[in-house]
């Protein structure tokens, strides 16, 4: 199972080791565009950039929204060999992805030879918990009242995205049972069989 999850998509050097990754043109892969966690914004400028970004690389992109008809949501996810996550907020991600079932089948589909892209909270829904995610009044809200917040546990580290300095605190200040693996804007964390590596600008974050 490969994953690749990112702060903010495919940048500089994240977007150069994803491509290596692949290893064979953008325009030969059909690629499943998932950018339901942007609802709730009125302004879905990083969706946008996201979308605009992969087109402009040549892939086929096809748009899922996860609140469609499950059964058009899966037929277009197993039509793809590479699963795109964008970023928004985790909570109402979480939610439409039981709501689609796509929780269910993602796994037998990415251990099926697809790659799984996260950006922000793409990233942090594969963990074994989203409730970081919220852990700051100022990040995400959990509008959608989930009291279950199990994340779908492809890996068994938790990423949290956009991470700067004066996020330590709240990071250090929860006690989990599972690692917690902080990157940058400049970062993303790339797992093969959950064997993780950093990708991109920057040294590893240490939280102790």
């Amino acid at each position: 199972m490969r994953l690749l999850l990112t702060s903010i998509g495919l940048e500089d050097k994240v977007k150069d080791f994803f491509l290596n990754l692949i290893g064979k043109p953008p325009s030969e892969f059909n690629l499943a565009f998932i950018p339901t966690a942007a609802d709730p914004y009125l302004d879905k400028w990083f969706m946008d950039k996201d979308l605009h970004n992969l087109m402009q690389l040549g892939f086929n992109v096809t748009v899922v929204d996860l609140k469609a008809n499950p059964q058009t949501v899966r037929a277009n996810l197993e039509n793809s060999q590479i699963i795109y996550v964008g970023g928004g907020n985790t909570f109402y991600l979480l939610h439409w992805m039981r709501q689609s079932k796509v929780s269910t089948y993602l796994k037998d589909l990415l251990d099926n030879n697809r790659i799984y892209v996260g950006a922000s909270a793409g990233s942090i829904l594969v963990g074994p918990d989203i409730a970081l995610s919220g852990w700051d009044p100022g990040w995400d809200t959990n509008d959608v009242g989930l009291t279950d917040t199990t994340g779908l546990n492809l890996v068994s580290f938790a990423v949290s995205p956009h991470f700067t300095e004066n996020k330590r605190p709240v990071l250090t200040s929860h006690s989990v049972n599972y690692p917690i693996l902080p990157i940058t804007d400049q970062q993303a964390i790339y797992s093969e069989n959950d064997q993780w590596q950093l990708v991109g600008n920057g040294l590893q974050i240490n939280l102790k």
